[in-house]
């Protein structure tokens, strides 16, 4: 499996979200996203900033 993580990025702060995501949904106004163990969660105000598929991260940031 190739499970990602998700971190929030706020003014150069990495904040972790999720680990173990399976799944990343863009909402109208949010970013739903899924995993193996904790179920879906949906985080309003924010972008995906970049995703880095190296390291199997993706950089959600808050809308302006």
């Amino acid at each position: 499996m190739c499970e990602i993580k998700v971190v929030m990025d706020k003014d150069g702060i990495e904040e972790p979200v999720m680990e173990n995501v399976t799944k990343l949904d863009i909402l109208d106004n949010a970013v739903a996203i899924t995993s193996l163990f904790e179920g879906v969660k949906e985080i309003p105000g924010v972008t995906v900033r970049n995703i880095d598929f190296l390291a199997g991260t993706v950089f959600l940031q808050p809308q302006q």
